[in-house]
């Protein structure tokens, strides 16, 4: 209990005794709380509301506890002070001035109240305050930066402003500074203004640089003020120094700063002569111990009496002690609320780490980190982690942040950099009640920004008292902490997993590479012995072997180590051809039930799901078993699976069952047997992640917190998923290190499109011969035997076809086909470390080029060709998309033209092995001369010649820049950083063609800030793609608009479009969204009937459980937006969101507003339908069953009015609504992930659903938009399987790249297969030909068959069993001899398995 040390009392010697020996024991958190109120004495006796009851707010604090009211018996004038600020750490201080006042003045008594802004949500709250308001003669606002409660803070006071005696409002936005009122002195102009005053209010926008300006402000302009006559100057005089002493809020300055406050503007004090003293000034920034006998300004000065402490042992003093440096709030220290900071210094010096913890006044800690934490002379470290205790972004605060200027910082410095977070907008217990975690608006500003300058582990380290506001020590001490007027309160166990982490993270730095111990973790799923290695888009095993290789050259220990990849695979799956469920795997451990139970803590609480320990799952009955490898110091282990996917019974549970004992031993043997000093998880994604616990900000019965344990966690993440990445950084504490998805090669075309695509041309140049007719014929003909007549009308082939309309005909056809070949398609699985060659990356430069960016200038290359031509490039596309002739073929002489250009400028730039060299030279010496620009000589033996050379210089020279980044390789030097305890640079996630900024990749993987979307261009894009939809939907049904539409958000395509997704649900319903002052969106408003041109259509939202962790605030937003719509009054037939909502309420029996309940997910810490599961693991009965999962797991609501009670389950409000569904719809905008890459997608599909629950039992259309390409579609779903299946899994381009890959390539046939079942199951939208066509190309073709078999006998197995289950569902039809066939080959490769195992 060291860090009891600083506070100045004594205990009774019984009490000191009992809370050393309660140190010693490990309680979970929740033990650690007051199950009843424990009173200490009558004052002080705890009552703490319990979250799930109250007001439905993430709060239920109240200012009462925050209102002293004076004695008024001596007859004193009264002063009554009203404020708001964000956080609590004024409370006390304030608390403690007032009292003081009141005991001591002979001049006033001061009645005071306190809001913290989060509890103006509640009406009854906001009442109360307004009426506070009333006869207040003073009111005072700080950090007020969230801006719908900012707006009810402005209405309230402006209403009293002027009744007011002086308004005080210290940084905040400006809708609320505009408030300030002190006698002349006003900031109503704020923002319009000429003078430097105001101009510097201005720069706010320049993020912290205006706190900074203001501090050094504060510091000289009241004695320039003082000598200006004006009332004017002086009342602003008296502003500023307001601030200096506010920021100086110790209750001494505040003390000071009431009396001048009141003594110069209350009348009833007028002539009264009230003295006070001027504020005491802190330092703006420095270095703070509470042991120190004062602030240093000097990092040397701080060394030296740390050297000399008499209380610190001499492992603290060792030169080799771990330095942690902690970046503090000065407003907690100079408020006295600093026993949170306290427990963690003295925690970590009582684990034997020397801290140097610094402060900054203001909002930039970038100087101070540069100054205090890196050595002037030697520019090294003295740390060797950092950890930030202010939950904020290092640069800016909760204003505007400047990110690129703390990565700066943060890059020279050099050290892993941890931001922990104090709770801010909840109290403990009900942070601790609640299923979100933290608070929506916390996450966003406290965890989302500081991601973005590459903080990790958003660990809650404090917590907040309901009656004081103060943060408290845990409550064993909790009545010491009412001997000290309620401090703060360090969460102990919270503390104890941050100190350790953060000492793990610095030993990371210090230990050799020959002593490091490195676990790589690799998954399995569906767990069967052919899929041990799965990872999205990697070549797993290549990428392990070549991390190993690079390590051992590096001076790892990686003993035995075998010559070839495919020998590595061989020795961990021990052998490759054996069954997953027999031991054949090779076992690295056995661990004993006894030794389970000692090293797993909390072992018991996975009983309730899994029964006694070992179970049945990683077991052989007596031993929890532990798959993997050990090479050296370098163990390679396989992450057991959920364990339920292949019980349907558990798939059904609404909510997902804990770990099992296999998979906490695989954890526990790791880091306490294996003792790893890291765990990479190699490649997206495990299940540690996504095991039950709260959203965001973990305590420590959250699975994922215990699991990890103290092991830092670095993580393999594809760089095109930044949503699930951002999961694993916030619920496995992950350093995600992006890698790069294979290079995308156009589909092409192959068998009878090829034959289609050369008929066509032939045509073309006879179309005006005799031939022509005979031509078109065979066009039909072949155009039918690829199954095409189910996306194009065609005639008969025997009829004459007018002249007229040949053209229609073959242009159709024409057009189907080019959007074949030009599809983009991943080829092969990526190797960590092997980049693309210059030719593969031409294929995604072509479609980068074929984007316009706006906001950088550039046009995009199709458009500047048809503009050449004297054509719209929109023109075209919309002619092409009709299939008129002459515009297909100029779209396909576009395209053509395109990638010639582009692959003449990267032949200019590689050498005769096709690797890039020296990009920067080579593009200075082609951009210097005009003439010989190699997409100039190009394009002019092309009609394009006439192209314009500027709009051609820029997009190349754009284009120049991302080809350096897509060949460059950075993702082994990443891992090599993040292992010896350096920094890895934070980048953005996504889809490298829409935001190259995601390349290279190798960074630390981040989201958005989750409140900066939808953008504006996301709001345009949305319009185009809703009209298409809604005008597809119109011709599909008979000139009727659908009145309702079930569609999915999901995280990552939110996070690559800026919200996209998003926005077109907003623009369904007809509302657009308003963003604030600092371009934050927290608001709608409705458009009207008018500028809508048509009604407004309802929406069931299913948000994947990712999206619903990362943009809890946009679901917020969605259902403000729904039930906004419903209230309106409007005819019914123009708004079905209020038509239905009311036929709801009625039928239901509820309010209208609960009626429209539109925003569905998982139930908090759950994920997905287990639809998929249930798919993979061939474990359902019938369709029905897999509806009944659909409904039970996704039926959970968020609700705008309630938002604290986080997701609620409304299963029959859900179901009401999916019953007026009329249409379905997703959205794919990345080339990379389609239809049938991933199981997602068919997961959260409720097309059989809804019309199971129809009363007219139709189905509903599904459509698809695809906006992967410059030419938005929108698409039927059986289109999109049909093109995904013609582009993917019967391609030759695609199966001949994956096999490349060897085992894991046959995996990926066979996954392309079960979900393309995957959609017969939930939508019925996949034709017959689609199998049929896969068997001849798989089983029928002999060679080929022998291939997968020889390869990859497990995934063969499974594709075997895939197609015969396809026939026995009902959803393929074929002949009985290609099904005894099937079942021959089931029982050769059974045996063969069998076989090799005996």
């Amino acid at each position: 209990m060291a860090y009891l040390v600083s506070s100045p009392f004594t205990l009774p010697t019984s009490k000191a005794v009992h809370l050393s020996s309660l140190s010693q024991k490990h309680y979970f958190l929740h033990s650690l709380l007051p199950k009843k109120s424990t009173p200490t004495n009558s004052k002080s006796s705890l009552r703490v509301k319990c979250a799930a009851i109250g007001n439905g707010l993430f709060t239920q604090t109240t200012p009462e506890v925050r209102r002293i009211v004076p004695d008024k018996s001596q007859g004193l004038p009264t002063v009554k002070i009203v404020y708001v600020v964000l956080e609590a750490q004024y409370q006390s201080s304030l608390t403690a001035a007032v009292q003081s006042l009141n005991k001591n003045a002979n001049f006033a008594s001061f009645e005071v109240v306190g809001y913290l802004v989060e509890e103006l949500r509640d009406e009854n709250t906001y009442k109360t305050f307004c009426k506070d308001l009333e006869d207040a003669n003073i009111f005072i606002g700080s950090l007020i930066f969230v801006e719908e409660l900012a707006l009810k803070v402005k209405a309230a006071v402006e209403k009293e402003r002027d009744r007011l005696n002086a308004v005080l409002v210290f940084p905040s936005m400006p809708e609320v500074m505009r408030l300030n009122k002190l006698g002349s002195f006003s900031m109503s102009q704020l923002g319009q203004s000429k003078s430097p005053f105001f101009q510097l209010f201005k720069k706010k926008k320049s993020s912290a640089g205006f706190a900074d300006s203001m501090l050094k402000l504060v510091r000289t302009l009241p004695k320039v003020l003082k000598y200006l006559p004006s009332d004017k100057a002086q009342d602003a005089r008296l502003y500023i120094l307001s601030l200096q002493f506010w920021l100086g809020g110790s209750p001494d300055n505040l003390q000071n700063f009431l009396k001048m406050i009141s003594g110069s503007y209350v009348p009833a004090l007028k002539g009264t002569k009230i003295e006070y003293a001027d504020p005491v000034l802190y330092l703006d920034s420095g270095i703070w111990h509470p042991l120190a006998p004062c602030m240093y300004d000097d990092v040397k000065e701080y060394l030296n009496w740390y050297g000399t402490r008499r209380d610190a042992n001499e492992k603290l003093k060792s030169p080799n002690a771990p330095v942690i440096g902690l970046v503090l709030q000065r407003s907690h220290i100079v408020t006295g609320d600093e026993s949170h900071y306290v427990a963690v210094i003295m925690e970590l010096e009582a684990r034997g780490a020397k801290v140097i913890p610094i402060f900054a006044g203001g909002l930039d800690f970038s100087g101070p980190v540069e100054k205090f934490f890196i050595d002037p002379v030697t520019k090294k470290p003295f740390v060797n982690s950092v950890v930030s205790l202010t939950g904020f972004a290092l640069v800016g605060g909760p204003a505007r942040q400047d990110h690129p200027r703390a990565v700066g910082a943060l890059r020279k410095l050099d050290v892993p950099y941890i931001v922990a977070l104090p709770l801010v907008f909840q109290t403990t217990e009900e942070w601790l009640n609640s299923t979100l975690g933290l608070h929506p608006i916390q996450v966003a500003l406290q965890v989302a920004l500081p991601e973005l300058d590459g903080g990790m582990e958003p660990i809650v380290f404090a917590g907040r008292d309901p009656r004081t506001g103060k943060a408290q020590l845990f409550p064993l001490l909790l009545s010491i902490t009412f001997l000290l007027f309620g401090k703060s309160h360090a969460l102990h166990k919270r503390v104890e997993q941050l100190c350790t982490r953060a000492i793990k993270w610095a030993g990371l730095k210090r230990k050799s590479k020959t002593e490091k111990k490195l676990a790589i973790t690799v998954f399995s799923f569906p767990p069967d012995k052919g899929n041990v290695g799965t990872a999205a888009y990697l070549n797993v095993f290549s990428s392990i072997f070549s991390v190993l290789k690079d390590l051992k050259k590096d001076g790892y220990n990686v003993e035995g180590l075998p010559e070839t990849s495919e020998a590595l695979i061989e020795e961990i799956i021990h052998d490759k051809e054996a069954q997953f469920s027999s031991p054949n795997l090779n076992i690295a451990y056995k661990m004993g039930v006894r030794e389970y139970q000692s090293l797993t803590p909390y072992a018991t609480a996975l009983e309730e799901n899994w029964g006694k320990p070992p179970g049945n799952l990683n077991s052989d009955g007596e031993h929890l078993l532990v798959y993997g490898k050990q090479y050296g110091n370098v163990f390679i282990g396989v992450q057991p699976t959920f364990g339920y996917e292949g019980d349907p019974m558990r798939l059904l549970f609404s909510k997902s069952a804990s770990p099992h004992h296999g998979f906490a031993a695989y954890y526990s043997f790791v880091e306490k047997i294996f003792k790893a000093d890291t765990v990479l998880h190699f490649g997206t994604h495990g299940s540690l992640e996504f095991m039950p616990g709260k959203q965001v900000g973990m305590s420590d019965v959250c699975y994922p917190d215990s699991l990890i344990g103290n092991i830092p966690n670095v993580y393999y993440y594809a760089a095109n998923n930044p949503s699930e990445a951002t999961i694993a950084k916030r619920r496995s504490y992950a350093n995600t290190i992006s890698y790069l998805t294979p290079p995308a090669e156009n589909a092409g075309l192959y068998k009878g499109l090829k034959q289609l695509s050369e008929l066509i041309s032939s045509y073309q140049s006879l179309k005006d011969t005799g031939r022509a007719q005979q031509i078109v014929s065979s066009i039909i003909s072949t155009a039918r035997q690829c199954n095409l007549d189910k996306d194009v009308e065609l005639p008969d082939e025997s009829q004459e076809i007018p002249v007229k309309e040949r053209d229609l005909v073959v242009g159709k056809v024409y057009s189907k086909i080019m959007e074949i070949e030009s599809r983009l398609l991943p080829c092969g699985l990526h190797v960590i470390g092997e980049p693309p060659s210059a030719m593969e990356a031409i294929a995604t430069l072509v479609n980068i080029a074929a984007l316009d960016r706006p906001e950088d200038g550039i046009s995009s290359l199709p458009a500047t060709l048809a503009k050449a031509l004297g054509r719209d490039i929109e023109d075209v596309y919309r002619g092409n998309d009709q299939g008129i002739l002459k515009d297909v073929e100029l779209l396909r002489q576009i395209t053509e033209a395109s990638r010639g250009a582009i692959s003449a400028f990267v032949e200019q730039t590689t050498n005769k092995k096709g690797q890039v060299v020296d990009v920067a030279d080579k593009l200075t010496s082609i951009l210097g001369f005009g003439l010989n620009e190699p997409w100039v000589q190009y394009l002019s033996n092309t009609k394009f010649y006439r192209a314009d050379r500027e709009k051609l210089r820029t997009l190349f020279e754009f284009l120049g820049e991302c080809l350096k980044l897509v060949v460059a390789d950075n993702e082994l030097g990443s891992l090599k950083q993040a292992l010896e305890g350096k920094y890895v640079e934070p980048g953005p996630g996504g889809d490298p063609i829409r935001n190259p900024k995601v390349l290279p990749t190798g960074k630390n993987i981040h989201a958005l800030d989750p409140q900066a979307i939808p953008t504006t261009a996301a709001m345009q894009s949305a319009k185009v793609v809703v009209d298409r939809l809604l005008e597809r939907q119109k011709v599909d049904n008979g000139g009727m608009y659908p009145e309702t539409i079930a569609l999915v958000l999901w995280g990552t395509d939110n996070i690559k479009t800026y919200g996209e997704s998003l926005a077109q649900v907003l623009w369904m319903i007809g509302v657009r969204p308003v963003a604030d002052t600092f371009g934050r969106v927290n608001k709608v408003e409705p458009v009207s009937l008018e500028e809508l041109g048509r009604p407004r259509i309802d929406v069931v939202v299913n948000c994947s459980g990712v999206f619903r962790d990362l943009f809890i605030n946009q679901m917020n937003l969605l259902d403000r937006a729904v039930k906004m719509v419903a209230e309106l009054d409007e005819p019914e037939d123009q708004n079905y969101v209020r038509k239905h909502a009311l036929e709801q309420a009625q039928a239901l029996g509820i309010g209208v507003r609960e009626a429209a309940t539109r925003v569905f997910s998982n139930a908090s810490g759950s994920y997905s339908s287990n639809v998929n599961l249930a798919i993979e693991n061939s474990s359902w009965n019938d369709e029905k069953q897999l509806q009944d999962m659909y409904l039970s797991r996704k039926s959970f609501a968020f609700d705008c009015d309630a938002p604290g009670a986080g997701m609620t389950e409304k299963r029959k409000v859900f179901e009401m609504a999916l019953t007026t569904a009329d249409a379905t719809f997703q959205n794919l905008d990345s080339s990379e992930i389609s239809l049938t890459d991933v199981s997602h997608y068919f997961d959260s599909d409720p097309t059989n659903l809804v019309q199971s629950l129809r009363k007219d039992g139709k189905k509903p259309s599904a459509y698809i938009a695809d906006t992967t390409t410059a030419n938005a579609q929108v698409r039927t779903l059986s289109e999109t399987v049909r093109l995904d299946a013609r582009t993917k899994l019967l391609n030759p381009k695609w199966y001949e790249g994956m096999l490349s890959s060897g085992y894991e390539g046959v995996r990926e046939i066979e996954k392309r297969l079960t979900n393309t079942v995957g959609w017969s199951a939930t939508s019925g939208q996949v034709d017959n030909w689609v199998y049929e066509e896969a068997n001849s190309t798989f089983i029928q073709d002999e060679e080929m068959l022998n291939r997968l078999m020889k390869t990859n006998p497990n995934s063969f197995r499974k594709l075997v069993q895939t197609f015969l289950e396809a026939s026995g569902r009902g959803y393929w039809e074929t002949s009985e001899d290609n099904i005894e066939r099937l079942r021959q080959l089931y029982s050769e490769v059974e045996d063969k398995i069998e076989g090799i195992d005996r």
